[in-house]
């Protein structure tokens, strides 16, 4: 491995844990797409900087894009406090059309600068290693892993500082608020965190990786525990992984490198929710069968328990419709004549011993 793939690694991987931690508290609370939104309108504010300071290097282009995507969250609530539209519509009103402004300004006024759109949406992995940190003659590393080296220590010692607060109001904002907590301004803390982590992975790694970081390893982590913390380690597992595995498929198949972590993330997602043990499709597909045949299997023996007793007793109409498969009933029968709870004699079914008692059973708890 030469240097600079490792330093593509590095600055991958940093990115990968900053954005997860902040994104599992976003799925949770059901705004991942304000994500995208300040991933977009962050350029507006790094477009008007630009025209004002004419210098890429400038620090002040960090502090635009910050104050850039503030706005976008800011406009976001005001639209939806006003109650006319809902929280998603409020999104999807304010980032297109910030965005929508700093492109037509990129490609009027800055046509030949290296901020282009193909930037703005992929980034390129593959520079970050070019922009070096050197103090005092000395080359200390990619500049981009130092920055977000320390954006993840912020979103760290923030998770850390504020897990209690955060966790309450994400789950019950109500209560947070009976027991003193501030929800609303963790809500806005949270924002903005969020925000200084978009701007910081912007440059390196294009506002489509930042999505896919801060959105997808949650939702994977999301479908495979009900415990907040496991949550957000998941998450950064994911996430790392999805960028080391994307770096060396993009190395294989020579594609752009923020693409393919962005389509590995995807890829995770996509096998978590197929085959995640509770959460899974195919889980729950298991699961309505089971449900189904446990549900034809207790109607067979209600209804054989009440003709024994003499009883006329409608069937519940789900379990007509049910009975009415020939292959269901034949399952049904066969695996509870298996399990010992009914005996078969010519066409006729009988109840044993212990299917009486588990008709009964059933019986007591409806």
């Amino acid at each position: 491995m030469s240097p600079h793939q490792f330093d593509i690694q590095l600055v991958a991987i940093i990115v990968a844990a900053s954005c997860s931690i902040p994104g599992a508290f976003l799925v949770l609370r059901r705004m991942s797409m304000m994500a995208d939104a300040i991933s977009h309108s962050i350029l507006l504010g790094i477009i008007l900087v630009f025209f004002l300071v004419r210098d890429l290097s400038s620090p002040l282009l960090i502090i635009g894009a910050a104050a850039s995507g503030i706005l976008a969250i800011s406009l976001i609530e005001a639209v939806n406090r006003s109650r006319l539209v809902k929280k998603d519509a409020s999104i999807g009103i304010v980032f297109p059309f910030l965005f929508s402004v700093a492109v037509i300004l990129l490609s009027k006024y800055a046509r030949n600068v290296h901020i282009d759109t193909h930037s703005v949406l992929l980034g390129e992995l593959a520079f970050a290693p070019f922009n070096r940190f050197i103090i005092s003659g000395t080359d200390i590393g990619p500049k981009s892993a130092y920055i977000m080296g320390s954006i993840f220590l912020l979103n760290l010692l923030f998770v850390s500082f504020f897990y209690k607060e955060l966790k309450v109001s994400t789950f019950d904002e109500s209560f947070a608020s009976s027991i003193g907590f501030r929800p609303r301004l963790i809500h806005y803390l949270l924002m903005a965190v969020v925000s200084v982590t978009c701007v910081g992975a912007f440059d390196a790694v294009g506002s489509i990786l930042v999505i896919a970081l801060i959105v997808i390893p949650p939702c994977c982590a999301y479908l495979l525990t009900d415990s907040l913390s496991k949550m957000i380690f998941l998450s950064v597992v994911f996430g790392i992984t999805a960028a080391v595995s994307g770096f060396w498929v993009a190395n294989l198949i020579d594609v752009n490198i923020a693409g393919s972590m962005a389509s590995l993330c995807g890829l995770f997602f996509l096998a978590v929710f197929l085959f995640a043990p509770k959460r899974g499709f195919l889980a729950i597909i298991r699961e309505k069968r089971r449900q189904k045949m446990a549900f034809a299997e207790a109607s067979l023996l209600v209804s054989l328990y009440n003709q024994e007793m003499g009883k006329t007793v409608k069937n519940h109409p789900d379990s007509r419709e049910m009975f009415q498969s020939g292959d269901l009933i034949s399952k049904v029968v066969g695996f509870l004549k298996r399990k010992g709870e009914i005996a078969v004699k010519g066409e006729k079914i009988f109840l044993t011993e212990k299917g009486r008692e588990k008709a009964r059973i059933t019986m007591e708890n409806q």
